[in-house]
């Protein structure tokens, strides 16, 4: 719907969050197969240009059998399963059978190396995972590292592993573990500024918080819509998307295996109707360098933005070739839609929109006291509230420390204006944005320090006009070497073999020194107003 500020205004006095007892999202997709069972759920295209289509009534099959498999391996409720797959549509399988098991889905991107893998098994306490022939090599590598005991492999064949093909076509139909709004759903891990990533936990209400809130207010999706969101499977985006909306909707939605390249994006919304689109800052800077754009004709209705903040230029040149404006959305791995230009109200420059009925994120001072219009806050949520998670896995003392007072903390610093628009401003913590990536700086400094070169290393986020941000390091050398182009190559080089490759410092700088408190913690604030300075204000 096209929303007024009135019909907003109202939505977030009335709003009451009802959340079914039974609800999750794999008695969702049943029910969507049983009303129209032969309607396409996945339109699949590889950049082979190899396409296969899914049914609701597929999914809900192929997904029970699934099932089967893990409960035969000895998969039981609340038990965590290791996911490390692309963007096919054995990931919808996968994803809904774990759950028709009882399983918690343990998202990883194809990009975590073994000892990623090994971290997050032994956390999360996976014994089960499933992964791409892509990712075989690190999976085997962690293997015998970890609890991992059962191992399932879409796409191939391998000794000591499952085929997940073969183990699904002979699987009996089985019926799902009975699940409960309140039962655990995932385990997504999130990068923070110091340390490992956190094991973040949800319960099967948060898609039923996408669907009442993200779907409704941000996306307007509907049956109807045929929406592309590009992202992956090992991100929670791919669970606010094409799980908290298309899933939980109904909609069939476009799935693309293939590198971003903005002709084939472009080409893809030509040859498919996509009603609504939801991309990153990064691939819409890179969709607007297109020559001609308005040459490619489209069936878009909305276009949607999420990861980092969106500059007006993208949304002019966009819109004068679409006749659609992006709008931005914000949110966390830890929430749902928090806040977002809503269909039907003004598109501000630079704002990531009002809040969502719901949640009821307002921006708060250090003290934790609401601010005014033109003053610059946190945005923090109400302690308790079904908009965000429910805590870290298996670590309650961390849980108690994040909810121990009235408000949850979201770190992103905003400006208010006198309209309730919100406006980013900055991190409260260290933790970088570049294109739609979150990584947290002590990663990438640690995987630096681990270089014989390296003594010390501070990261930060510096400001680039397409990718937002870019990951760029300060390095004191150890005695003996000196700086060169062939050193920052290798660095590069060590960071992509020690951690996921796409956290790598895009820029290397050598320093003597680092600015540093008196306890000798890091001035990461200090480098960013230094690098912010000497990039002529950013962008």
């Amino acid at each position: 719907m096209v929303f007024t500020r009135e019909q907003y205004e109202r939505e977030r006095r009335e709003f009451r969050w009802n959340i079914p007892d039974g609800y999750n999202i794999a008695a969702v997709v049943d029910a969507h197969a049983r009303a129209r069972p032969d309607r396409a759920c996945i339109l699949w295209e590889s950049e082979s240009g190899e396409k296969r289509a899914l049914t609701w009534r597929q999914l809900s099959d192929l997904s029970s059998r699934f099932a089967a498999v893990l409960m035969r391996l000895g998969v039981r409720k609340g038990d965590p399963v290791l996911h490390i797959f692309p963007r096919l549509p054995e990931a919808f399988i996968a994803q809904i059978g774990t759950f028709k098991a009882g399983g918690v889905a343990v998202p990883c991107t194809e990009m975590v190396r073994a000892k990623d893998i090994v971290y997050r098994a032994e956390t999360a306490g996976a014994r089960v995972v499933i992964a791409h022939t892509g990712t075989f090599g690190e999976v085997e590598a962690a293997r015998g590292q970890c609890p991992l005991e059962q191992f399932i492999l879409i796409g191939g064949e391998r000794p000591g592993w499952l085929s997940f093909e073969k183990e699904v076509e002979r699987a009996p139909v089985v019926p799902p573990v009975p699940m409960a709004a309140h039962d655990p759903m995932t385990i997504n891990f999130t990068s923070g500024t110091t340390g490992n990533p956190k094991p973040v936990m949800h319960r099967h209400r948060w898609m039923y918080g996408h669907s009442r809130v993200t779907a409704r207010y941000w996306w307007d999706a509907s049956p109807d819509d045929l929406i592309w969101a590009t992202t992956a499977p090992g991100w929670a985006k791919w669970y606010w998307s094409p799980l908290g909306v298309g899933l939980t909707t109904g909609a069939t939605q476009v799935v693309y295996y293939g590198k971003f390249d903005a002709e084939r994006y472009l080409d893809l919304l030509t040859r498919y109707p996509v009603t609504k689109l939801c991309a990153t800052p990064t691939e819409y800077r890179m969709i607007v360098q297109v020559p001609n754009l308005g040459r490619y004709k489209t069936s878009l209705k909305d276009a949607l933005s999420a990861g980092e903040p969106l500059n007006a230029e993208p949304i002019e040149v966009f819109r004068d070739a679409f006749g659609v404006t992006i709008r931005d959305g914000y949110g966390q791995t830890e929430s749902v839609c928090l806040v977002c230009n809503y269909p039907g109200l003004p598109v501000k420059p630079g704002s990531m929109g009002v809040p969502t009925p719901g949640p009821g994120a307002i921006p708060i001072d250090e003290e934790g006291n609401p601010v005014g219009p033109g003053q610059v806050g946190e945005i923090a949520v109400p302690v308790g509230n079904p908009g965000i998670f429910d805590g870290y896995w298996k670590d309650p003392d961390l849980t108690r420390q994040v909810f121990a007072g009235k408000w949850y903390r979201t770190g992103d610093l905003v400006r208010v204006d006198e309209e309730g628009y919100f406006f980013f401003e900055g991190r409260a913590d260290d933790v970088i944005k570049a294109s739609g990536y979150r990584i947290g700086p002590f990663e990438v400094e640690d995987a630096l320090v681990s270089h014989p070169a390296v003594v010390e290393a501070a990261v930060i986020g510096a400001p680039h006009p397409v990718r937002g941000q870019i990951v760029k390091a300060f390095v004191v050398l150890a005695r003996g070497y000196q700086p060169s182009e062939a050193l920052v190559q290798e660095l590069q080089e060590h960071v992509k073999q020690v951690t996921a490759p796409y956290k790598y410092p895009r820029e290397i700088e050598f320093v003597t020194d680092l600015p540093k408190t008196p306890s000798g913690k890091i001035k990461r604030a200090e480098l960013r107003k230094r690098e912010l300075e000497r990039r002529g204000g950013g962008t």
